[in-house]
């Protein structure tokens, strides 16, 4: 008889798929971004994923909240998708897929510190060290990135992305806190709903009076970005938090990189500079330093 898989496998295969779909979500919105504007693609990304959430409308009956549940779900919306998306969605407008799918490795960087402040997750030395050159990494590959049709305004663009990425680091410890209580698939729901309600006055405004014309190649980008990325993406992530600390779950976000660069290329022609492939590689380096400390304390 086959022995069941660890939780920690299952979370770990969950959160690298998740990691696969969250990258390739890069290249659908610059996708979309050639067809209307940023806060229509977040509007009817949201609306798709909040249809495919009714199917499941019978496993949300019956929960109960508390006040501090509320609170802390109010908090979890407004990182992400609110802020969140904002900040990368106008990111992608300014650098390349390649460029801000390199700045996501300092998320889990930012995620360990605040589970080491939050939820007493230990925070050591290597990390400060690894975070240190992860964020110099980060305004490096900013200063030496040269101006591209598809990167207009690299510095701004990086700067919204690492924006983001404290959002995501926040929602990250939010989510750990809530799946104590409700699960996965609630809580995804609940960010396709509250996201529909915040973006519909954002894209009304885009409108300004006239519906959008959107081309089948944006709209099956926006699908894709509210079917797969949200509910798989999302959901994956979420789950894996039910079965890997935050802090390990988060090391994971640094696949992000290496699969946007891959795809950016396939499927963009998207490439990066000679100085700006070391400062990926100071932000690698980082990274690799906390991983490298993270692994001796869990053996131990």
């Amino acid at each position: 008889m086959r022995k069941p898989l660890s939780n920690k496998t299952v979370g770990t295969i969950a959160v690298v798929t998740a990691t696969l779909i969250w990258a390739s979500s890069f290249i659908a919105l610059k996708i979309a971004l050639g067809t209307m504007g940023p806060m229509s693609i977040i509007f009817g990304r949201m609306v798709a994923a909040s249809a495919v959430f009714l199917l499941f409308w019978k496993h949300y009956r019956g929960l109960s909240f508390t006040a501090s549940d509320i609170k802390y779900l109010l908090a979890m919306v407004l990182l992400e998708p609110c802020l969140y998306f904002i900040f990368e969605i106008k990111a992608l407008q300014y650098t390349s897929a390649s460029q801000a799918g390199v700045i996501t490795s300092t998320m889990p960087l930012f995620a360990a510190i605040g589970a080491g402040i939050f939820l007493k997750e230990i925070i050591t030395k290597n990390l400060l060290i690894g975070s240190t050159l992860a964020i110099l990494g980060a305004v490096w590959l900013s200063l030496e990135a040269s101006v591209e049709a598809y990167a207009p305004n690299p510095l701004l663009g990086n700067t919204l992305e690492l924006l983001a990425m404290l959002c995501a680091a926040g929602y990250t410890i939010i989510i750990k806190h809530l799946t104590k209580r409700f699960s996965a698939l609630f809580l995804t729901a609940i960010q396709a709903f509250a996201g529909a309600i915040f973006y519909l006055p954002l894209a009304l405004w885009e409108w300004q009076g006239t519906l959008p014309v959107v081309s089948l190649e944006g709209m099956l980008a926006i699908l894709y970005l509210g079917v797969v990325v949200t509910l798989g993406g999302y959901g994956l992530f979420n789950f894996s938090l039910t079965k890997l600390p935050a802090s390990r779950a988060s090391v994971f976000i640094n696949l992000i990189p290496a699969f946007v660069v891959i795809l950016a290329f396939i499927i963009l022609g998207e490439t990066l500079n000679v100085a700006q492939l070391f400062a990926a590689g100071v932000i690698f380096l980082g990274v690799f330093i906390t991983q490298i400390n993270f692994k001796r304390k869990e053996r131990s």
